[in-house]
């Protein structure tokens, strides 16, 4: 699972720490408890309940609790929430897309003026607003040709629902 780069990156922005992806590891092998994990992977066991309890804020791990009857200490055992994590992969990816797409919008509706010296950026309004001078050099502005910067998002549309598809064809869904 972890050899999908959208499963990666989503669980390292949990977890922040890239050292501490054997604890994912062992919980997606399926080692229950915190102490268990800690004798795998070799981690201290105060790191390996803090990654675990990132994931569970996350919504990346449950755990279940159970009273020792004879020392009478809690037990936790955990489990890792593959579905989830592909919740979020494609709740991720379709933000950013629709972004993308908003901003696609924006971009083929509207007509921009660009300072010369690279100061800004305005559309047709703000661009009157400002008498198509430049408020930070007092250059007047110029039309941009916005076709390039139209190709990149549609490009990078194309590419963030090519790499979804595939994310989840490789989860299984």
């Amino acid at each position: 699972m972890l050899k999908d780069p959208l499963t990666k990156s989503l669980i390292i922005d949990v977890i922040e720490d890239e050292e501490n992806l054997p604890i994912v590891q062992a919980l997606i092998k399926g080692v229950k408890t915190d102490e268990e994990i800690a004798e795998k992977t070799q981690i201290r066991l105060n790191i390996v309940r803090k990654v675990l309890y990132k994931l569970y804020d996350a919504k990346l791990a449950s755990y279940k609790r159970s009273k020792d009857p004879e020392t009478q200490w809690f037990t936790y055992a955990w489990k890792f929430d593959s579905d989830e994590v592909n919740a979020q992969i494609e709740n991720k990816a379709n933000s950013l897309i629709n972004n993308l797409q908003r901003q696609l919008q924006n971009e083929e509706n509207s007509m921009f003026f660009v300072c010369p010296n690279g100061h800004s950026r305005f559309d047709f309004d703000n661009a009157t607003e400002k008498g198509f001078i430049c408020p930070d050099c007092g250059e007047e502005i110029v039309y941009e040709d916005n076709g390039p910067k139209i190709e990149k998002i549609k490009e990078k549309i194309d590419m963030y629902k090519d790499t979804y598809k595939v994310a989840l064809s490789n989860s299984g869904k």
